[in-house]
């Protein structure tokens, strides 16, 4: 070899160790299994100047291990769609055999394998499409344990990278891998083989975080079964919102962009927004009326020991009476009997108080439906009944004990009296301290570096631009635009959402204007909401046919 002859083999050499460290930096920078099979195999090709090749991995997850064809390229047949398909693995197929035994094949014609080996070369490629496999290179890609997790197929070096090869001419333009290129594929084979363990790595660590995030959901959701499906259709919307917002061109928002990771990030915070809700209390959760079930069971138990003690009373009066009667209150014939009125008389007082008891009673179911002070009926006559309930706190009964004791209590009151919703300002308070204590939990997890938001986004979706929301009182320039997206969709889905025992689901057109209402009040992002609208964002719930 001249001097000449050695300087550019050396050159070359260095080109290739500089090729390889350029493609560990690519393999790292690459997340996606697809793309990062076909950069190992494009970058193996080019390397070798190689016509065509392919990627299996070995698959050990169900029966038996077989091989998958994950990947095909091919310069001289570029326009052939290459399908995923699985062969068994065993010593029968080159790839097979380099699965098994760790072993590279450097084979100059796959056509003249010799009788004495395992392994045959495959001809149907080449038969159905017009092709000829000459020299082949196998690899395996082993991780760091040696364990080979696939195999690297190359097919036809070739004398010049633009050549077109046909069953005419492959003979004469390619040539033998040599035993350089096969160290250096081998090599490049490992730095993928581990590429693609981290990759798994990954995926394994974001179905785990999808496996947690589906229980979370499920276990949230099974507190209170009025509002299953919820925080699905909450992150569907969001999730829709956002990819409408990347197709904005014009405006305020044409700035905004969102790329797959935040997106999944926003999907992530929209499932997991109520899991604070696991800290409250199920009977506050669930509470469909102002009163509690076991509250308004107690009350019927009241009025009915009120109402058979009255019944008592008056019983033992008449008693007394009949036993002893007045002189004057003699039993007499006719109409004008003293002793028959003062008898009515006592069962008059008796029915008046318990017909006026009744109406206390019914007077009470209907103050303990969601929203019925708000209604016009109540508003007008609101000053009469509060002074019925005034009235009725006079009233007593006698317990087990005997000790008096009043028939509905101030803190009743308070309950009935509530103008809107089923909650009181305490119970609303602890319902709207799920929010901090989502936050708080979410920020406990090690969310990977494209998922650290979730906290935040998720512990922001209370908030209003106004500074009116909670838990934190924060204003827009401190509010997460993904959180602003969250807050319309949950607001959407609340007002539609199938009837609950403290709430109507109301129509598309009157949950639209509410929301108008909030934006025009400054509460949520009006360009958003204008988006969400005009493109018919609450269209991706398909199960959802607002009345």
């Amino acid at each position: 070899m001249t001097s000449l002859d050695s300087f550019t083999s050396i050159a070359a050499e260095r080109r290739t160790i500089e090729q390889l460290l350029s493609i560990g930096t690519a393999l790292s920078d690459c997340l996606n299994l697809t793309e990062l099979l076909d950069l190992i195999l494009s970058k193996s090709r080019e390397i070798t100047c190689s016509d065509a090749g392919s990627v299996y991995s070995i698959d050990r997850t169900h029966g038996e291990p077989k091989l998958i064809f994950k990947a095909a390229q091919n310069d001289s047949r570029p326009h052939i769609s290459f399908q995923s398909a699985s062969l068994p693995l065993n010593l029968e197929s080159l790839a097979g055999y380099v699965a098994i035994t760790g072993e590279s094949l450097n084979i100059p014609d796959a056509y003249a394998l010799g009788s004495n080996v395992p392994y045959k070369f495959d001809r149907h490629f080449d038969l159905e499409f017009d092709y000829r496999t000459v020299s082949v290179l196998v690899i395996p890609m082993q991780n760091r344990e040696g364990e080979t997790i696939g195999v690297l197929q190359l097919i036809d070096r070739k004398l010049k990278a633009d050549i077109q090869i046909t069953p005419e001419n492959a003979l004469s333009v390619t040539q033998p891998y040599s035993e350089w290129e096969q160290q250096i594929i081998r090599s490049l084979a490992s730095q993928a083989a581990i590429s693609i363990e981290r990759n798994h790595l990954l995926e394994s660590i974001e179905e785990l975080f999808a496996g947690f995030i589906t229980a979370s959901v499920q276990v949230i959701e099974s507190r209170d079964p009025t509002t299953a499906g919820h925080s699905e259709r909450v992150a569907k919307l969001s999730v829709r919102l956002s990819q409408e917002v990347n197709s904005v061109e014009s405006g305020i928002l044409a700035a905004l962009r969102f790329n797959d990771r935040q997106i999944q990030e926003i999907r992530y915070a929209a499932l997991l927004h109520d899991f604070g809700k696991i800290s409250i209390p199920e009977s506050i959760v669930q509470k469909g009326k102002k009163l509690y079930p076991h509250q308004l069971t107690e009350l019927s138990h009241r009025f009915n020991l009120l109402r058979r003690t009255w019944e008592l009373e008056f019983a033992e009066q008449k008693c007394a009476y009949l036993l002893n009667p007045p002189l004057t209150d003699r039993h007499q014939a006719g109409d004008n009997c003293l002793h028959c009125r003062h008898l009515q008389q006592l069962d008059l007082e008796l029915q008046a108080k318990l017909d006026r008891l009744q109406s206390y009673w019914e007077l009470l179911n209907k103050l303990n439906q969601p929203d019925v002070v708000l209604t016009i009926e109540f508003a007008e006559k609101l000053d009469t009944i509060v002074t019925d309930l005034q009235q009725l706190a006079q009233y007593t009964y006698r317990d087990l004990d005997g000790n008096l004791q009043p028939l509905l209590t101030p803190a009743e009151i308070e309950q009935l009296l509530i103008p809107r919703g089923s909650l009181t300002p305490a119970e609303r308070l602890v319902v709207e301290s799920h929010v901090s204590h989502t936050y708080d939990f979410l920020r406990k997890i090690p969310w990977t570096k494209h998922l650290q938001n979730v906290p935040k986004i998720a512990g922001s979706h209370h908030e209003k631009l106004d500074g009116s929301g909670y838990p934190r009182g924060l204003t827009a320039i401190d509010i997460p635009v993904q959180s602003q997206i969250m807050t319309i969709a949950d607001i959407y889905d609340a007002l539609t959402a199938s009837d609950r025992p403290y709430k109507p689901r109301l129509s598309l057109d009157r949950t639209l204007a509410i929301l108008h209402q909030e934006a025009t009040a400054g509460k949520i992002e009006s360009n958003l909401l204008e988006l969400f609208e005009q493109r018919q964002v609450y269209s991706v719930l398909s199960d959802l046919n607002p009345v």
